[in-house]
Protein backbone atom coordinates (compact mmCIF):
# COMPACT_ATOMS: atom_id res chain seq x y z
CA UNK A 1 0.00 0.00 0.00
CA UNK A 2 1.67 3.18 -0.87
CA UNK A 3 1.33 6.39 1.03
CA UNK A 4 -1.76 8.73 1.03
CA UNK A 5 -1.82 11.15 -1.69
CA UNK A 6 -2.24 14.88 -0.99
CA UNK A 7 -4.96 17.17 -1.09
CA UNK A 8 -5.18 19.64 -3.54
CA UNK A 9 -4.67 23.59 -2.73
CA UNK A 10 -8.30 25.16 -0.96
CA UNK A 11 -10.13 27.27 -3.20
CA UNK A 12 -11.47 30.34 -1.86
CA UNK A 13 -14.96 28.68 -1.24
CA UNK A 14 -13.37 26.01 0.76
CA UNK A 15 -11.10 29.05 2.79
CA UNK A 16 -14.85 30.84 3.15
CA UNK A 17 -16.56 28.17 4.60
CA UNK A 18 -13.66 27.30 7.10
CA UNK A 19 -13.07 31.16 8.17
CA UNK A 20 -17.01 30.50 8.72
CA UNK A 21 -16.96 27.26 11.08
CA UNK A 22 -14.14 29.04 13.05
CA UNK A 23 -16.21 31.96 13.86
CA UNK A 24 -13.80 35.18 14.94
CA UNK A 25 -11.15 32.35 15.58
CA UNK A 26 -8.75 32.81 12.68
CA UNK A 27 -6.60 35.15 11.00
CA UNK A 28 -4.42 36.05 7.81
CA UNK A 29 -2.21 38.41 9.47
CA UNK A 30 1.44 37.65 7.69
CA UNK A 31 2.97 38.75 11.07
CA UNK A 32 0.92 36.35 13.72
CA UNK A 33 1.40 33.74 10.71
CA UNK A 34 4.87 33.89 10.28
CA UNK A 35 6.27 32.67 13.12
CA UNK A 36 4.38 29.05 12.79
CA UNK A 37 5.89 28.51 9.59
CA UNK A 38 9.46 27.67 10.57
CA UNK A 39 10.79 24.97 13.09
CA UNK A 40 12.65 25.46 16.00
CA UNK A 41 15.75 24.95 14.00
CA UNK A 42 14.91 26.76 10.89
CA UNK A 43 15.45 24.00 8.52
CA UNK A 44 12.10 23.82 7.44
CA UNK A 45 9.82 26.70 6.19
CA UNK A 46 5.85 26.08 5.28
CA UNK A 47 3.43 28.10 4.04
CA UNK A 48 -0.66 28.65 4.76
CA UNK A 49 -3.57 30.71 3.29
CA UNK A 50 -5.03 30.52 7.10
CA UNK A 51 -4.24 30.38 10.51
CA UNK A 52 -7.54 28.78 12.37
CA UNK A 53 -7.33 29.16 16.34
CA UNK A 54 -10.17 27.29 17.79
CA UNK A 55 -11.14 27.41 21.45
CA UNK A 56 -13.05 24.29 21.58
CA UNK A 57 -14.35 21.17 20.42
CA UNK A 58 -17.22 22.22 18.90
CA UNK A 59 -15.68 24.58 16.80
CA UNK A 60 -12.64 22.17 15.76
CA UNK A 61 -15.32 19.91 14.65
CA UNK A 62 -17.03 22.22 12.28
CA UNK A 63 -13.70 22.90 11.01
CA UNK A 64 -13.18 19.18 10.04
CA UNK A 65 -15.75 18.76 8.45
CA UNK A 66 -15.69 21.52 6.12
CA UNK A 67 -12.38 20.31 5.82
CA UNK A 68 -13.59 16.72 5.32
CA UNK A 69 -16.13 18.55 2.54
CA UNK A 70 -14.04 20.61 0.59
CA UNK A 71 -10.82 17.84 0.81
CA UNK A 72 -8.62 20.30 2.44
CA UNK A 73 -5.42 19.47 4.31
CA UNK A 74 -5.35 20.45 8.08
CA UNK A 75 -2.13 20.66 9.72
CA UNK A 76 -1.98 20.72 13.84
CA UNK A 77 0.77 22.67 16.08
CA UNK A 78 1.08 22.82 19.04
CA UNK A 79 3.67 24.80 20.89
CA UNK A 80 6.43 24.72 17.58
CA UNK A 81 8.81 22.95 19.63
CA UNK A 82 9.22 19.89 17.35
CA UNK A 83 12.00 18.55 15.43
CA UNK A 84 11.81 16.94 12.22
CA UNK A 85 9.03 19.35 10.66
CA UNK A 86 5.98 17.84 11.90
CA UNK A 87 3.57 20.60 12.82
CA UNK A 88 4.75 22.66 9.85
CA UNK A 89 2.28 22.98 6.86
CA UNK A 90 3.87 22.22 2.98
CA UNK A 91 5.68 25.26 1.40
CA UNK A 92 3.09 25.08 -1.20
CA UNK A 93 0.39 26.33 0.68
CA UNK A 94 -1.54 23.76 -0.29
CA UNK A 95 -3.03 23.37 3.91
CA UNK A 96 -4.75 24.95 6.49
CA UNK A 97 -2.63 25.58 10.03
CA UNK A 98 -4.24 24.56 12.93
CA UNK A 99 -3.36 26.03 16.27
CA UNK A 100 -4.77 24.32 20.02
CA UNK A 101 -2.83 27.15 21.75
CA UNK A 102 -5.87 29.17 22.69
CA UNK A 103 -7.35 24.96 23.53
CA UNK A 104 -5.69 25.65 27.16
CA UNK A 105 -7.56 24.48 30.49
CA UNK A 106 -6.86 22.33 32.98
CA UNK A 107 -10.02 20.59 33.04
CA UNK A 108 -9.71 18.71 36.22
CA UNK A 109 -7.38 17.38 38.92
CA UNK A 110 -8.16 14.34 40.65
CA UNK A 111 -5.69 14.18 43.24
CA UNK A 112 -7.04 11.03 45.40
CA UNK A 113 -7.00 9.48 41.65
CA UNK A 114 -3.91 10.76 40.55
CA UNK A 115 -4.93 12.27 36.94
CA UNK A 116 -4.77 15.80 35.72
CA UNK A 117 -7.04 16.45 32.39
CA UNK A 118 -5.60 19.44 30.35
CA UNK A 119 -6.66 20.74 27.05
CA UNK A 120 -3.79 20.23 24.25
CA UNK A 121 -2.86 23.79 24.32
CA UNK A 122 -1.57 23.45 28.07
CA UNK A 123 2.14 24.24 28.18
CA UNK A 124 4.08 20.81 30.09
CA UNK A 125 5.50 23.69 32.61
CA UNK A 126 1.45 24.62 33.21
CA UNK A 127 0.67 20.65 34.09
CA UNK A 128 3.99 20.87 36.66
CA UNK A 129 2.55 24.00 38.14
CA UNK A 130 -1.14 22.71 38.86
CA UNK A 131 0.65 19.15 39.93
CA UNK A 132 2.45 20.58 42.61
CA UNK A 133 -0.02 22.46 43.97
CA UNK A 134 -1.56 19.27 45.29
CA UNK A 135 1.43 17.76 46.30
CA UNK A 136 2.00 15.71 43.03
CA UNK A 137 4.55 15.33 39.77
CA UNK A 138 3.90 14.65 36.12
CA UNK A 139 7.14 12.73 35.83
CA UNK A 140 8.12 13.88 32.32
CA UNK A 141 10.06 16.96 31.72
CA UNK A 142 12.37 18.00 28.62
CA UNK A 143 14.01 21.11 27.59
CA UNK A 144 11.20 22.79 26.10
CA UNK A 145 9.00 22.45 29.27
CA UNK A 146 8.18 25.97 28.78
CA UNK A 147 6.39 26.04 25.80
CA UNK A 148 6.05 22.22 24.70
CA UNK A 149 2.40 21.66 24.96
CA UNK A 150 0.58 18.48 26.18
CA UNK A 151 -1.45 17.69 22.65
CA UNK A 152 1.96 17.93 20.95
CA UNK A 153 3.88 15.54 23.59
CA UNK A 154 0.83 12.94 22.97
CA UNK A 155 0.94 13.19 19.22
CA UNK A 156 4.85 12.68 19.30
CA UNK A 157 4.72 9.92 21.92
CA UNK A 158 7.82 12.69 23.76
CA UNK A 159 10.23 10.82 26.26
CA UNK A 160 12.49 13.25 28.24
CA UNK A 161 14.89 12.40 30.56
CA UNK A 162 12.71 10.58 33.16
CA UNK A 163 11.44 7.66 30.87
CA UNK A 164 14.07 4.92 32.39
CA UNK A 165 11.65 5.15 35.38
CA UNK A 166 8.51 6.56 34.23
CA UNK A 167 8.18 5.93 30.60
CA UNK A 168 7.39 7.78 27.40
CA UNK A 169 3.73 9.79 27.19
CA UNK A 170 2.28 6.30 26.13
CA UNK A 171 3.04 4.93 29.41
CA UNK A 172 1.71 8.66 30.73
CA UNK A 173 -1.88 8.89 29.08
CA UNK A 174 -4.46 7.57 30.81
CA UNK A 175 -6.92 8.51 28.60
CA UNK A 176 -7.51 11.52 25.90
CA UNK A 177 -10.22 13.25 23.81
CA UNK A 178 -10.15 13.68 19.96
CA UNK A 179 -12.04 14.84 17.15
CA UNK A 180 -11.81 12.01 14.55
CA UNK A 181 -11.44 12.94 10.75
CA UNK A 182 -15.33 11.80 10.35
CA UNK A 183 -15.92 14.76 12.69
CA UNK A 184 -17.06 12.89 15.83
CA UNK A 185 -15.63 13.19 18.99
CA UNK A 186 -13.72 10.04 21.04
CA UNK A 187 -14.23 10.79 24.36
CA UNK A 188 -11.68 8.33 26.27
CA UNK A 189 -11.19 10.67 29.78
CA UNK A 190 -12.44 8.78 32.14
CA UNK A 191 -8.68 7.21 32.93
CA UNK A 192 -9.93 3.88 34.12
CA UNK A 193 -6.93 2.18 35.71
CA UNK A 194 -8.52 -1.23 34.14
CA UNK A 195 -10.56 -1.37 30.58
CA UNK A 196 -10.41 -4.67 28.71
CA UNK A 197 -13.05 -4.02 26.25
CA UNK A 198 -11.36 -4.32 23.12
CA UNK A 199 -8.68 -2.23 21.57
CA UNK A 200 -7.15 0.65 23.21
CA UNK A 201 -7.90 3.25 20.62
CA UNK A 202 -6.26 6.28 22.20
CA UNK A 203 -2.91 4.50 21.87
CA UNK A 204 -3.44 4.75 17.98
CA UNK A 205 -3.58 8.27 18.40
CA UNK A 206 -0.78 8.98 21.01
CA UNK A 207 2.90 9.15 18.40
CA UNK A 208 0.82 9.23 14.84
CA UNK A 209 1.69 13.37 14.76
CA UNK A 210 -1.74 14.46 13.71
CA UNK A 211 -2.64 12.26 11.07
CA UNK A 212 -5.08 10.76 12.59
CA UNK A 213 -6.94 13.22 14.60
CA UNK A 214 -6.86 15.97 16.50
CA UNK A 215 -5.78 15.81 20.00
CA UNK A 216 -8.01 18.07 21.69
CA UNK A 217 -7.92 16.87 26.07
CA UNK A 218 -5.40 14.46 27.55
CA UNK A 219 -6.23 12.69 30.88
CA UNK A 220 -2.34 12.96 32.40
CA UNK A 221 -1.42 10.36 35.25
CA UNK A 222 0.23 11.72 38.78
CA UNK A 223 2.71 10.09 40.98
CA UNK A 224 3.38 11.71 44.53
CA UNK A 225 5.91 13.99 44.57
CA UNK A 226 9.23 13.16 45.39
CA UNK A 227 10.24 14.84 49.33
CA UNK A 228 13.43 13.83 48.47
CA UNK A 229 15.97 14.37 45.26
CA UNK A 230 19.92 13.87 45.08
CA UNK A 231 21.48 15.06 41.86
CA UNK A 232 25.37 14.07 41.19
CA UNK A 233 27.55 14.46 38.32
CA UNK A 234 30.88 11.81 37.73
CA UNK A 235 33.39 11.39 35.20
CA UNK A 236 33.88 7.87 33.89
CA UNK A 237 36.97 6.98 30.87
CA UNK A 238 34.20 4.85 29.40
CA UNK A 239 31.01 5.00 28.55
CA UNK A 240 30.56 1.03 29.48
CA UNK A 241 31.53 2.02 33.33
CA UNK A 242 28.96 4.31 33.22
CA UNK A 243 26.11 1.79 32.32
CA UNK A 244 27.54 0.03 34.99
CA UNK A 245 27.07 2.85 37.21
CA UNK A 246 23.39 2.94 36.46
CA UNK A 247 22.88 -0.57 36.92
CA UNK A 248 24.09 -0.48 40.89
CA UNK A 249 22.57 3.08 41.34
CA UNK A 250 19.51 0.93 40.32
CA UNK A 251 20.15 -1.68 42.83
CA UNK A 252 21.05 0.22 45.51
CA UNK A 253 17.88 2.48 45.52
CA UNK A 254 15.51 -0.26 44.67
CA UNK A 255 14.54 1.01 41.31
CA UNK A 256 14.39 5.25 42.31
CA UNK A 257 17.43 6.34 40.17
CA UNK A 258 14.57 9.06 37.92
CA UNK A 259 17.23 10.24 35.60
CA UNK A 260 20.77 9.14 34.07
CA UNK A 261 22.43 11.34 31.32
CA UNK A 262 25.16 10.37 29.35
CA UNK A 263 27.83 13.34 28.06
CA UNK A 264 30.99 12.85 26.56
CA UNK A 265 33.91 15.25 27.06
CA UNK A 266 33.45 17.58 23.88
CA UNK A 267 29.96 18.35 24.79
CA UNK A 268 30.80 19.42 28.36
CA UNK A 269 33.63 21.72 26.59
CA UNK A 270 30.70 23.19 24.47
CA UNK A 271 28.72 24.30 26.78
CA UNK A 272 31.56 25.48 29.37
CA UNK A 273 32.91 27.67 25.69
CA UNK A 274 29.66 28.12 24.65
CA UNK A 275 27.27 29.41 27.65
CA UNK A 276 30.17 30.02 30.07
CA UNK A 277 29.60 26.97 32.40
CA UNK A 278 32.35 24.96 33.20
CA UNK A 279 32.43 21.26 34.49
CA UNK A 280 32.05 20.39 37.75
CA UNK A 281 34.51 18.33 37.77
CA UNK A 282 38.32 19.44 38.70
CA UNK A 283 39.85 16.59 36.17
CA UNK A 284 39.53 15.46 32.20
CA UNK A 285 37.34 13.02 31.70
CA UNK A 286 35.81 11.28 28.56
CA UNK A 287 32.57 10.87 29.84
CA UNK A 288 30.59 12.48 32.54
CA UNK A 289 27.20 11.55 33.62
CA UNK A 290 24.32 13.48 35.10
CA UNK A 291 22.00 11.23 37.68
CA UNK A 292 19.33 11.98 39.86
CA UNK A 293 17.28 9.99 42.48
CA UNK A 294 13.96 11.06 43.20
CA UNK A 295 11.98 9.10 46.73
CA UNK A 296 10.66 9.80 50.05
CA UNK A 297 13.63 9.18 51.94
CA UNK A 298 16.98 11.00 51.74
CA UNK A 299 18.88 9.66 49.23
CA UNK A 300 22.40 11.21 49.49
CA UNK A 301 24.47 8.68 51.00
CA UNK A 302 22.43 6.13 48.19
CA UNK A 303 24.16 8.46 45.68
CA UNK A 304 27.29 8.42 47.39
CA UNK A 305 27.85 5.14 47.64
CA UNK A 306 26.75 4.50 43.89
CA UNK A 307 29.04 6.63 42.13
CA UNK A 308 31.85 5.68 44.25
CA UNK A 309 33.21 3.96 41.66
CA UNK A 310 33.30 6.58 39.00
CA UNK A 311 36.89 8.49 39.10
CA UNK A 312 35.32 11.62 40.18
CA UNK A 313 31.64 12.74 41.16
CA UNK A 314 30.24 15.85 42.97
CA UNK A 315 27.06 15.84 44.91
CA UNK A 316 24.46 18.74 44.64
CA UNK A 317 24.10 19.99 48.04
CA UNK A 318 21.13 22.23 47.61
CA UNK A 319 18.60 22.76 44.92
CA UNK A 320 20.65 25.44 43.42
CA UNK A 321 23.90 23.14 42.78
CA UNK A 322 21.48 20.51 41.63
CA UNK A 323 19.55 23.06 39.13
CA UNK A 324 23.09 24.36 38.07
CA UNK A 325 24.05 20.70 37.39
CA UNK A 326 20.94 20.07 35.43
CA UNK A 327 21.57 23.36 32.98
CA UNK A 328 24.29 22.00 31.88
CA UNK A 329 22.70 19.10 30.22
CA UNK A 330 19.67 20.66 29.43
CA UNK A 331 21.81 24.02 27.71
CA UNK A 332 23.58 21.48 25.45
CA UNK A 333 21.43 21.62 22.69
CA UNK A 334 21.46 25.20 22.54
CA UNK A 335 25.53 25.69 22.81
CA UNK A 336 26.05 23.22 19.81
CA UNK A 337 23.42 25.52 17.92
CA UNK A 338 25.47 28.09 18.80
CA UNK A 339 28.67 26.31 17.78
CA UNK A 340 27.50 25.89 14.66
CA UNK A 341 25.70 23.36 12.15
CA UNK A 342 25.30 19.88 12.67
CA UNK A 343 23.65 16.46 10.79
CA UNK A 344 21.40 15.62 14.05
CA UNK A 345 19.80 12.32 14.94
CA UNK A 346 17.52 11.24 17.52
CA UNK A 347 18.21 7.48 17.32
CA UNK A 348 17.63 4.30 20.06
CA UNK A 349 19.33 1.27 20.37
CA UNK A 350 19.18 -1.86 23.29
CA UNK A 351 20.15 0.10 26.32
CA UNK A 352 23.11 -2.88 27.22
CA UNK A 353 24.54 -1.98 23.73
CA UNK A 354 24.16 2.16 23.99
CA UNK A 355 27.81 2.24 25.63
CA UNK A 356 29.51 0.10 22.74
CA UNK A 357 27.48 1.31 19.89
CA UNK A 358 28.12 5.41 20.75
CA UNK A 359 31.76 4.13 20.86
CA UNK A 360 31.90 2.18 17.70
CA UNK A 361 29.88 4.92 15.36
CA UNK A 362 31.49 7.76 16.52
CA UNK A 363 34.86 6.26 14.80
CA UNK A 364 33.04 4.85 12.12
CA UNK A 365 31.47 8.14 11.13
CA UNK A 366 34.69 10.51 11.55
CA UNK A 367 36.72 8.39 10.06
CA UNK A 368 34.48 7.97 6.96
CA UNK A 369 33.45 11.71 6.55
CA UNK A 370 37.10 13.60 7.46
CA UNK A 371 36.47 16.81 9.40
CA UNK A 372 33.31 15.52 11.02
CA UNK A 373 33.06 16.28 15.07
CA UNK A 374 30.56 13.77 16.39
CA UNK A 375 28.80 14.47 19.62
CA UNK A 376 26.91 11.66 21.03
CA UNK A 377 24.75 12.46 24.09
CA UNK A 378 21.15 11.32 25.64
CA UNK A 379 19.27 9.05 27.84
CA UNK A 380 21.71 6.25 29.16
CA UNK A 381 18.93 4.63 30.55
CA UNK A 382 16.36 4.58 27.71
CA UNK A 383 19.01 3.81 25.26
CA UNK A 384 17.95 6.93 23.76
CA UNK A 385 21.48 8.35 21.32
CA UNK A 386 21.41 12.38 20.60
CA UNK A 387 24.00 11.33 17.56
CA UNK A 388 24.83 14.72 15.81
CA UNK A 389 27.80 14.80 13.56
CA UNK A 390 29.03 18.58 13.59
CA UNK A 391 30.79 20.25 10.76
CA UNK A 392 34.12 21.15 10.44
CA UNK A 393 34.78 24.61 11.35
CA UNK A 394 35.83 25.99 8.45
CA UNK A 395 33.43 26.05 5.24
CA UNK A 396 30.73 24.38 7.73
CA UNK A 397 27.48 25.29 5.84
CA UNK A 398 29.04 24.14 2.45
CA UNK A 399 30.22 20.78 3.90
CA UNK A 400 26.80 20.29 5.63
CA UNK A 401 25.43 20.26 1.91
CA UNK A 402 27.79 18.23 0.67
CA UNK A 403 27.52 15.58 3.47
CA UNK A 404 24.48 15.30 5.32
CA UNK A 405 22.19 12.63 3.61
CA UNK A 406 25.21 10.76 3.40
CA UNK A 407 25.72 11.23 6.95
CA UNK A 408 22.04 10.05 7.98
CA UNK A 409 22.43 7.32 5.67
CA UNK A 410 25.34 5.60 7.47
CA UNK A 411 24.12 6.28 10.82
CA UNK A 412 20.53 4.99 10.17
CA UNK A 413 22.26 2.05 8.50
CA UNK A 414 24.19 1.36 11.83
CA UNK A 415 21.24 2.00 13.64
CA UNK A 416 19.26 -0.01 11.77
CA UNK A 417 22.09 -3.09 11.69
CA UNK A 418 21.75 -2.61 15.92
CA UNK A 419 18.14 -3.26 15.95
CA UNK A 420 17.47 0.05 16.90
CA UNK A 421 15.12 2.74 15.94
CA UNK A 422 16.32 6.12 13.58
CA UNK A 423 13.15 7.88 16.24
CA UNK A 424 14.09 7.44 19.68
CA UNK A 425 11.41 10.27 20.80
CA UNK A 426 11.32 13.07 17.97
CA UNK A 427 8.94 11.42 15.78
CA UNK A 428 8.93 11.07 11.93
CA UNK A 429 7.80 14.06 10.64
CA UNK A 430 8.93 15.54 6.88
CA UNK A 431 12.16 14.55 8.18
CA UNK A 432 12.60 10.93 8.60
CA UNK A 433 9.67 9.65 5.70
CA UNK A 434 12.17 8.51 3.34
CA UNK A 435 14.01 6.51 5.70
CA UNK A 436 11.20 5.39 7.67
CA UNK A 437 10.31 3.49 4.71
CA UNK A 438 13.72 1.98 3.93
CA UNK A 439 14.48 0.83 7.36
CA UNK A 440 11.05 -0.15 8.68
CA UNK A 441 9.20 -3.04 8.94
CA UNK A 442 7.13 -3.51 5.77
CA UNK A 443 4.52 -5.54 7.61
CA UNK A 444 4.30 -2.73 10.55
CA UNK A 445 4.34 0.10 7.83
CA UNK A 446 1.51 -1.30 5.63
CA UNK A 447 -0.99 -1.63 9.23
CA UNK A 448 -0.13 1.84 9.66
CA UNK A 449 -1.08 3.05 6.19
CA UNK A 450 -4.55 0.52 6.37
CA UNK A 451 -5.00 2.33 9.74
CA UNK A 452 -4.86 5.77 8.23
CA UNK A 453 -6.75 4.78 5.14
CA UNK A 454 -9.30 3.44 7.34
CA UNK A 455 -9.47 6.74 9.67
CA UNK A 456 -8.77 9.40 7.05
CA UNK A 457 -9.59 8.03 3.52
CA UNK A 458 -9.60 11.65 2.43
CA UNK A 459 -5.46 11.98 3.76
CA UNK A 460 -6.94 15.36 5.06
CA UNK A 461 -4.94 15.16 8.17
CA UNK A 462 -1.31 16.40 8.68
CA UNK A 463 -0.81 15.43 5.01
CA UNK A 464 2.93 14.48 3.95
CA UNK A 465 3.75 13.54 7.55
CA UNK A 466 5.02 10.35 8.70
CA UNK A 467 3.45 7.66 6.18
Amino acid sequence: MTAPALPPPPSAAALAALKAAAGVDWSEDPDLIAPRLVDWRGRYQGATPLLLLPRNVATLQAIVQVAAAHNVGLVPQGGNTGLVGGGIPPGDGSAVLVSLARMNRIRRLDAAGQLLVAEAGVILSDVHAAAAEEGLAFPLSLGAKGSATVGGLASTNAGGVQVLRHGTMRALVAGLEAVLPDCRVLNQLHGLAKDNTGLDIKQLLIGAEGTLGFITAVALKLVPAPRHRAVGWAGVDRPQRALALLARLRQLSGGQVESFELIPTDGVDLVARQLGLASPLAGRHAWQCLVELAGPQPLDDVLAEGLAEADDAVIAQSDTQAAALWRRREELPLAERQDGPAVHHDIAVPVSDMPDFAEAATLAVEAEFPGARVLAFGHLGDGNLHFNVRAPADGATAWIAAHRDAITARVHGLVAAAGGSISAEHGIGVMKRADLARYGDPVRLAAMRAIKQALDPLGIMNPGKLY
